[in-house]
């Protein structure tokens, strides 16, 4: 007990205590306020001028690379979607991948492929150099692309000619030439099985067929015979629904004998014809649009850097002079708050 009467208890001494504990919880909480609107101000200006910034300038949007046309003359340009697709050793289709060959008839089955990249700077000449194959009885166009920086052509020849064409390629400015040589004996064998298979599937629903269309008509001889209207009904039933569903799979195998028909045909003739791939692409050494369009990205880039520098010594300056007066405006509040809690707690402890 003797503790205790070592503090002075007085009312006077309890309030004033009170008094500096509530003036420095409002402090502290003036204070917090203070810092967390501040935060906020400080993350909606910086979004609002980053928001108001120029765009990005992004110099694919006018079609130019800047690798388009390298030194070395590497790089090809190809015309969007209606360029067709690039062929060399890189991107050609790989030859088909088999599980084998049985006998020895393989070589019997070779189909050959060719596929040239041509790189030049007279692109309408060396075009209709291509195209002007077309006009030979043995030699069938099967697709044809033209676009502004280049063309591409496939094409299939018959064998007695496929020489002469590979020496007319050859005389172009190639870039990179192919040759893919392959069997297709067993896709040829699968068809065949395949054929025949279905052709017995076929030959056993048919004949199913006419045995059961036989058999339903003794049963209804026989029910009609007997009077029996309602075994006679359900034969009827039976029967129609037999002969919907056979007729139903007869038709599914003949599509199906249709499609290994008409693959097995064009599988087989490629055994006469050689299939050329010729992709020709324009590379100048002093191209004139792709100097046009660098001086308009550049131009473009600057127009783009002026903008900024512009937006930065006026509209951003101007934000950012806000922030600041809002910080001032902030701490002035917070120092006029902590003076006079100063003195309120001064003097009431004074009292």
């Amino acid at each position: 007990m003797d503790i205790f009467k070592q503090f002075n208890f007085k009312s006077t001494t309890l309030l004033k205590a009170a008094g500096i504990v509530l003036a420095a919880v409002v402090l502290l909480a003036v204070v917090a306020l203070f810092f967390r609107i501040a935060g906020s101000s400080f993350s909606a200006v910086r979004s609002t001028v980053m928001n108001q910034s120029a765009p990005s300038f992004v110099t694919s949007d006018i079609g130019y690379d800047e690798n388009m046309y390298a030194a070395k003359g590497e790089a090809a340009y190809y015309g969007g979607s209606d360029a067709g697709m690039a062929l060399s050793t890189r991107n050609i289709a790989p030859a088909p991948q088999g599980t084998g060959t049985t006998g020895d008839t393989a070589e019997e089955f070779e189909v050959t492929d060719y596929s040239a990249t041509v790189e030049t700077r007279r692109l309408d000449d060396t075009c209709n150099a291509v195209s002007d194959l077309k006009a030979r009885e043995d030699i069938i166009f099967e697709n044809e692309n033209r676009f502004e920086r280049g063309c591409n052509y496939t094409f299939k020849v018959k064998t007695a000619a496929v020489d002469e064409v590979v020496a007319l390629i050859k005389k172009l400015d190639l870039k990179d030439f192919s040759k893919n040589t392959y069997t297709i004996q067993s896709q040829i064998e699968d068809f065949t099985s395949e054929t025949e298979i279905l052709q017995k599937k076929l030959d056993s629903v048919t004949a199913t067929l006419s045995d059961a269309m036989d058999a339903y008509d003794k049963i209804s001889k026989l029910a009609t015979s007997a009077r029996d209207v309602e075994s006679l009904a359900k034969i009827i039933d039976s029967k129609l629904q037999l002969i919907e569903h056979l007729t139903q799979e007869r038709i599914n195998i003949n599509e199906q004998l249709d499609r290994f028909a008409r693959a097995k045909a064009e599988a087989l003739d490629r055994l006469d014809y050689t299939y050329f791939r010729v992709n020709v692409v324009e590379n100048k050494y002093i191209d004139g649009r792709a100097i046009k369009d660098s001086w308009q990205a550049a131009i473009k880039d600057f127009v783009r850097n002026v903008n900024q520098t512009l937006q930065d010594i006026t509209i951003n300056l101007v934000a950012m002079a806000l922030v600041l007066a809002q910080y001032v405006l902030y701490l002035f509040i917070v120092l006029i708050v902590a003076k006079y809690a100063w003195k309120f707690a001064r003097s009431l402890w004074e009292k």
